[in-house]
């Protein structure tokens, strides 16, 4: 049976599916529109922005871990989620009744990071797939996380044309807030209690020190470590991606919206086909190859700006984005598979390794040339990464 049947036919992985769905509406709501709000509306700046946005990716780690942690050691997922969508809810809905710079940056520095949704909804996802053997089990994932990107391809659309009608870009706060309170209800209806579900998720026992304990092994921060060089290919495609087809001549920005669109349209159905090609291939393996795939379209884009020729890297670059964007998840999962709460609080530490080594390719890459070294630079650490993974995972099991 496929993956989609099987989430289809299991009321605890159908809710799952529907929140990833509406999480997904929710950040793409948001994405785009928060740097033109700080820079333009509210005059934080560029500087002020980036003080907005370390200070959040500081809350949403430590949060995200936090909540990991209490999860396992409660197996209470259902309070901590509700919560952490009543977090959506605050902040979007304080940016809907009170707009103004001050409020913008509670909202986006502090509430809206607080809450811990994505980690728990994956770990959750986890519990209910694990009824299957393991390779179903990785299709039903990467299913769900295919679910969370469908919105990016439907939703985005849908706000550019609301705008060129002349809708205002305070709407988003409105909607998401409206969507935020969906996720509340269906939470509270449906999510399944301890003694409801059908797989067992006891508490962990573990004090908070020794969950940290457990987080710190060199092992496992190796893999975190190798995971987020993996993902930094990723990061660092937004940036140069943007900033040279933007710069490509007339036209420029609108090839960049159209090429980010279309590559995010085509890695849909890539990632819903992963599930057949699973069974076949080790994972850090299939995590080389797209990383390798992906690094071809990174290193292409200041290549071939402004040429036909590089619309040849759509395919490409929505194969090795499916395989990237995915797999990692379920190996950090599988990673502490004892403690699924913990083990998708994990994604947030390998965003922190992620962000950092794009980062410093990026910059490193501008300082000494352009942006042809920063791709360079940036698919040298991906691809490093990807190998360091296959060799911590050489020894079978």
């Amino acid at each position: 049976m496929t993956p989609i049947r099987l989430i289809a036919g299991d009321r605890d992985l159908r809710l799952t599916a529907v929140l990833m769905i509406l999480l997904g509406a929710f950040i793409c709501s948001l994405g785009p529109y928060v740097s033109i709000l700080a820079v333009r509306e509210f005059g934080l700046g560029d500087t002020g922005y980036a003080a907005v946005m370390i200070v959040s990716t500081v809350v949403s780690v430590t949060a995200a871990i936090a909540a990991g942690i209490r999860a396992d050691q409660t197996a209470n997922r259902r309070g901590i989620t509700l919560w952490s969508c009543w977090l959506l809810v605050a902040g979007c809905g304080l940016m809907t009744v009170l707009p103004s710079a001050i409020t913008f940056v509670l909202a986006h520095a502090l509430i809206l990071p607080l809450s811990a949704v994505f980690g728990q909804l994956f770990a959750q996802g986890r519990l209910a797939a694990s009824r299957h053997d393991a390779t179903t089990r990785d299709g039903i994932m990467t299913t769900i996380r295919a679910l969370f990107a469908l919105p990016f391809v439907l939703v985005l659309p849908l706000w550019a044309l609301a705008f060129r009608n002349g809708v205002q870009v305070w709407t988003i706060y409105p909607v998401t807030t409206a969507i935020a309170l969906l996720m509340v209800l269906l939470t509270a209806l449906y999510w399944p209690t301890a003694e409801a579900a059908g797989w067992q998720d006891k508490p962990s026992g573990l004090s908070l020190a020794q969950a940290l304990s457990e987080l710190m092994s060199p092992t496992l921060g190796l893999r975190i470590l190798a995971l987020g060089a993996v993902s930094a290919g990723g990061t660092a495609y937004w940036a140069i991606m943007g900033l040279v087809l933007s710069g490509s001549g007339e036209g420029g920005t609108a090839t960049a919206a159209l090429y980010a669109g279309l590559v995010a349209g085509l890695e849909v159905p890539f990632m819903l086909a992963l599930p057949w090609v699973l069974p076949h291939f080790k994972r850090t393996h299939l995590i080389l190859a797209g990383t390798i795939i992906y690094t071809g379209q990174l290193v292409g884009i200041p290549l071939l700006a402004g040429t036909p020729l590089l619309w040849l890297y759509l395919i490409p670059g929505a194969v090795g984005g499916a395989i990237t964007l995915t797999l990692p998840i379920a190996y950090l999962q599988d990673a502490l598979g004892h403690r699924p709460g913990t083990g998708a609080a994990l994604m947030a530490l390998m965003k922190v390794a992620s962000d950092i080594l794009a980062a410093a390719s990026f910059a490193l890459g501008t300082a000494l040339s352009g942006y042809m070294l920063a791709a360079v630079l940036a698919a040298g650490v991906t691809v490093l990464g990807a190998l360091t993974l296959v060799w911590a995972d050489r020894k079978p099991g």
